[in-house]
């Protein structure tokens, strides 16, 4: 007898089946040389990031900072490249395992920060903190930002939950890109009265890690390595949930606990990512699309190799955004949004043709 099954609702993306999952495994060899590429290439930005700038700079310089000596000219800007790397590399990791949770845990391709809304959400409650109640200091806009990114998680999927379906894929892209326009529509809002702010919230809107210090990564640090490590924990649920919520269920996962933790987790290293750092687009779309590539849709392989390849995603852009533009300077979220668009669009494009 043949069972015929049911076609899928118009709009909406199909989870993984079991086989198509089986399909797409890596050897452990295969992975293992993929590692080692992605750690060399690693190195190699984070040596591009410390040597080149507006200012050259010697090897008795970068070796006289690395010492932790600041006297001269050139140790004083290779100290101020170290800060500006290690951010880098930590926001970098930070968005692009945020972006493979939320994927995994909506069976959404197109789940992002950015495109679910979450990240305009810390953004505009970090403005909205800067403009009305005086916010200045690291751990001020960190706890704000992440307030702002976990508010604006919950309304998106309140809203995409309405109507017949639930939270559907195409609802929750919606809802989280109408989110996302009209916070952005508020932050123009609060900002235009504000003379004597404006231009620093305008500066840090378009999302860059020139201005890390210090002060800055050891304020984040403990608040990305929490979310990381909730993530982390969540991968092998999110093997699960890929199946299915009703398979899933009936492995014994706790759908809605392993959802629930897999989000606080991303809201955590997106909340506090942005408050450094900005808002920087597409790094948790891009990534995770790479990563599954090179060693399959396994959350255990994925996600370390997202965090590993968004480091090296937002630091190679860093490098790119000096050289370009030298003596000046190119953000880094207008480097990884020149390469996002024509990733979000192909990737549309591939699911649309998938859907026919």
């Amino acid at each position: 007898m043949t069972v015929t099954r049911p076609a899928p609702a118009a709009g909406s993306i199909t989870p993984p089946s079991a086989a198509g999952v089986a399909a797409v495994r890596r050897p452990a060899r295969v992975r293992l040389c993929w590692l080692l590429v992605v750690i060399a290439v690693l190195v190699v930005v984070v040596i591009l990031s410390v040597t080149i700038g507006s200012r050259a700079v010697t090897w008795d310089e970068i070796s006289a900072a690395l010492g932790g000596s600041t006297d001269g000219l050139g140790a004083a800007a290779v100290t101020k490249r170290l800060s500006r790397t290690a951010l880098a590399l930590l926001v970098g990791a930070a968005l692009g395992l945020a972006g493979a949770v939320m994927q995994g845990v909506t069976r959404n391709p197109l789940a992002d920060p950015g495109i679910l809304g979450v990240t305009m959400g810390a953004s505009l409650a970090v403005v909205t903190g800067i403009a009305w109640f005086g916010l200045w200091t690291y751990s001020g806009y960190i706890w704000t930002a992440i307030a702002g990114a976990a508010i604006a998680a919950v309304f998106v999927y309140i809203v995409g939950s309405l109507g017949r379906g639930g939270a559907t894929p195409l609802k929750l892209v919606l809802a989280g890109a109408a989110t996302s326009a009209a916070a952005s529509s508020f932050i123009s809002a609060v900002v235009l009265p504000r003379g004597d702010i404006a231009g620093g919230v305008r500066s840090w809107q378009i999302g860059g890690v020139g201005g890390a210090s210090s002060e800055a990564i050891e304020q984040v640090l403990p608040f990305l390595v929490v979310g990381a490590a909730i993530c982390l924990l969540a991968a092998r649920p999110l093997n699960s949930l890929a199946l299915g919520d009703d398979l899933a269920a009936g492995l014994g996962e706790r759908v809605l606990l392993t959802r629930a933790l897999a989000a606080l987790g991303a809201v955590l290293l997106c909340g506090a990512a942005t408050a450094v750092a900005g808002p920087i687009a597409f790094v948790g779309l891009i990534v995770p699309h790479v990563c599954r590539l090179l060693v399959g849709v396994d959350h255990r392989w994925l996600l370390p190799f997202s965090a590993l390849t968004g480091a090296v995603l937002v630091t190679a852009s860093d490098v790119l955004g000096r050289v370009i533009a030298r003596p000046a300077e190119i953000d880094v979220g207008i480097i990884t949004a020149l390469v996002g668009a024509p990733v979000l669009i192909a990737i549309v494009r591939r699911q649309k043709v998938r859907e026919l």
